[in-house]
């Protein structure tokens, strides 16, 4: 144990006090930041205006509809231009786009429909053109209906718009829908479980290539045993991934409260007699409806099953890469070896999907009891409160193939490291495994 807590210490302050460690550490919740709101910021933008001539000659559409913000519908009179007259002036005035709906035959809307045509000297936007053929579609419905001998007045009255209100019933308790927010959470603790297992992962089989290359190992297995080794730098990169994750959590918590106080409700920034006016201006049930839709939500099994399957998965994953590391003499000779552990993860990112969609479905069970992809698939399926079962169950087989890939990796680890020069097949890696030593 005496070994085991030097090298893990080893391993902990030698990446530590590295300066890329520091720079990532603090850089990472900034860039995070910049890609969850800097999209949603660049869109508020106003963006360029798109005039678009219209030529209607069926006097289908309305002329005092305008479009929207970023769209401006002008009118050509019919009876002062034709359609030939009426592109030739478009073209000259360099518009983003010509619209001609034709006459309609015998007053047939379906007709129209078929016939009309949008000129523009280049590609067509996919927003502008699913906005044209929404307009359109609305002023020709309005048409047939008058065709029926329905007034269109009446027909807009009618519509209704239904708000669901889903009670979730489980155990006996009726508590608010919380599905968005239960997605949320789950796949944002998958990913993160993802991502640290492959950065991490990656950092133990590049340090025991390194360390293997310059002919360290032979060094240090010379006074510490091999499993002791490998242990001691799994647990101490572990480590180091936890400090990391809690400092990011931390600052990112920190990057979120002040951009929501500065950029989204700016209120909060401007005095409690502003507050209270903003809060008084919701509905009086609104923060208490909030309040019991997260009562749905099992924060605390949430977080305990994320500490679980976060170290159970890097764990799990990093004996088999430090063993992977140890076989090869060069990170490209790794290649074919990755492949089996990529696979499944990639397969989760997929699975998980399906799992935030259906929690309690077959597909979303299995994967979430097959150890290799149980990390990202249970944690997808937790917040949704999945039976407790299930939960002991994944957790069991995950810390016995926990134990038994660490038993695996021991063994072609303490082999591994001493050998050199020779790329070692499936085959042999098999072999290393019966060696008694």
């Amino acid at each position: 144990m005496k070994n085991l807590g030097l090298i893990i210490r080893r391993e902990f302050l030698t990446r530590v006090r590295k300066p890329s460690f520091i720079i990532l550490t603090l850089l990472a919740p900034i860039l995070m930041a910049a890609v969850m709101f800097l999209p949603a910021y660049l869109a508020t933008l106003p963006g360029d205006e798109k005039v678009i001539t219209i030529l209607d000659e069926s006097y289908l559409m309305d002329i005092y509809d305008k479009g929207n913000e970023e769209i401006s519908f002008k009118y050509l009179n019919p009876k002062d231009f034709d359609f030939e007259t009426a592109k030739a002036l478009v073209e000259g005035r360099e518009d983003y786009a010509f619209v001609h709906v034709p006459m309609s035959e015998g007053g047939d809307p379906d007709f129209i429909a078929r016939n009309i045509r949008v000129f523009r000297a280049g590609d067509l936007s996919l927003s502008v053109e699913s906005y044209l053929e929404r307009s359109l579609e609305k002023y020709i419905q309005k048409e047939k209906l008058k065709a029926e001998g329905v007034d269109p007045e009446v027909v807009a009255r009618t519509k209704t718009q239904v708000n669901l209100r889903i009670i979730n019933t489980e155990e006996g308790r009726e508590t608010e829908n919380a599905t968005l927010a239960k997605m949320g959470i789950g796949y944002v603790a998958a990913f993160a479980i993802y991502l640290f297992i492959f950065i991490y992962g990656a950092q133990i089989m590049r340090g025991v290539i390194e360390e293997k290359t310059n002919r360290i190992m032979e060094l240090m297995v010379s006074s510490i045993r091999p499993f002791e080794l490998m242990m001691g730098k799994i647990l101490g990169i572990g480590a180091l991934a936890l400090l990391q994750f809690v400092i990011w959590i931390g600052l990112g918590l920190l990057i979120f409260t002040i951009f929501t106080a500065v950029f989204i409700d700016p209120s909060l920034s401007s005095g409690t007699a502003v507050q209270m006016e903003g809060m008084n201006a919701l509905p009086d049930n609104a923060a208490f409806d909030i309040y019991r839709s997260l009562q749905s939500i099992p924060f605390t099994k949430v977080l305990l099953s994320f500490l679980f399957y976060f170290f159970g998965g890097y764990l799990l994953y990093g004996a088999l890469f430090a063993a992977i590391g140890s076989a090869v003499d060069k990170e490209t000779d790794s290649q074919q070896f990755m492949l089996p552990l990529t696979i499944p993860l990639i397969l989760s990112l997929i699975v998980i999907l399906r799992a935030l969609d259906n929690p309690d479905g077959s597909l979303a069970v299995w994967m979430s009891m097959i150890p290799l992809t149980s990390p990202l698939v249970m944690m997808a399926r937790v917040p949704f409160d999945v039976p407790t079962w299930q939960l002991l169950l994944s957790m069991g087989i995950l810390a016995i193939t926990f134990f038994g890939s660490v038993w695996l990796a021991a063994k072609i680890y303490r082999v591994g490291i001493l050998m050199y020069g020779k790329k070692p097949t499936f085959k042999e890696l098999y072999r290393w495994t019966r060696y008694k030593h």
